[in-house]
């Protein structure tokens, strides 16, 4: 059985560094296969890992759904929709060493994709029950778990920066996944970016306030502006980089298997 993390939060607040730098844990802790997924349209986890997309499951969504109106059409002669869906789901499975990555992308036309959301779902399901581990990188919407495209979620980390905006947004998340009633076991919150790692007391009231469970807190690190500006992949950071080590400290507390 996979277990599956699903990561969330509004945008810039490092939600996907630290996703990113929760997989390559995984991964350094020998606890792979690992299936990361990027379902934030606007995020870049295959950035922070250090892997090239050439195909994202929203490119192939345009391809099918729009495939009786190209000429000429994608699909060879005599195969059907979910066929060639099938053929090129594995172009679109990223293969790395201790990982395999899936990057959902964005659709860019109107119309009904739900015959193809129905087969992305059905191959997604088939591929996840081999890694013992999947890890979704999520818009705030959680969209693509919320319609069922992807697996039901066991854990799900918000991720907020050292801000009451944050940690507001954070919470109204938080009552988006009660509301959705999806099922996951425990959801907790990780603060980004704490000046000296520590969090004041007008940001712990906002959390008790939006009833959150704290589950630590990543320091501000200038080793990952950095590592970004020169286009460096972040999991590259050393291992007693301040937020890589905080990191292993707060992973360290979860009952997910990893002992």
């Amino acid at each position: 059985m996979t277990f599956t993390v699903a990561f969330a939060g509004k945008g810039g607040v490092g939600k996907t560094t630290t996703c990113g730098l929760f997989i390559n844990y995984l991964i350094q802790a020998g606890k792979g296969p690992v299936l990361a997924v990027d379902a934030d349209a606007n995020s870049n986890l295959n950035e922070v890992l250090g892997v090239e997309v050439d195909l994202t499951l929203g490119d192939l969504r345009e391809e099918i759904a729009h495939a009786a109106m190209a000429e000429p059409s994608p699909i060879p002669i005599g195969m059907s929709k979910q066929e060639y869906a099938n053929y090129k789901f594995a172009d679109a499975l990223i293969e790395q060493d201790h990982f395999d990555m899936l990057v959902m992308g964005r659709t860019q036309s109107k119309g009904c994709y739900c015959f193809v959301n129905d087969i992305l779902r059905e191959q997604i399901r088939k591929y996840y029950l081999n890694y013992a581990y999947t890890v979704v990188d999520n818009e705030a919407g959680l969209e693509h778990i919320s319609r069922g495209i992807l697996p039901p979620v066991d854990l799900i980390i918000l991720v907020s920066d050292c801000s009451r905006r944050g940690i507001q947004a954070a919470g109204r998340i938080a009552n988006m996944i009660t509301s959705l009633d999806l099922k996951a076991k425990d959801v907790f919150l990780i603060v980004n970016r704490a000046p000296g790692g520590a969090l004041n007391d007008g940001i712990k009231q906002e959390i008790e306030l939006q009833n959150l469970k704290l589950l630590g807190v990543l320091p501000h690190d200038d080793l990952v502006y950095e590592y970004d500006s020169a286009g460096k992949a972040l999991v590259t950071l050393p291992e007693d980089a301040p937020v890589k080590a905080a990191l292993k400290t707060i992973i360290g507390k979860l009952d997910i298997g990893l002992v």
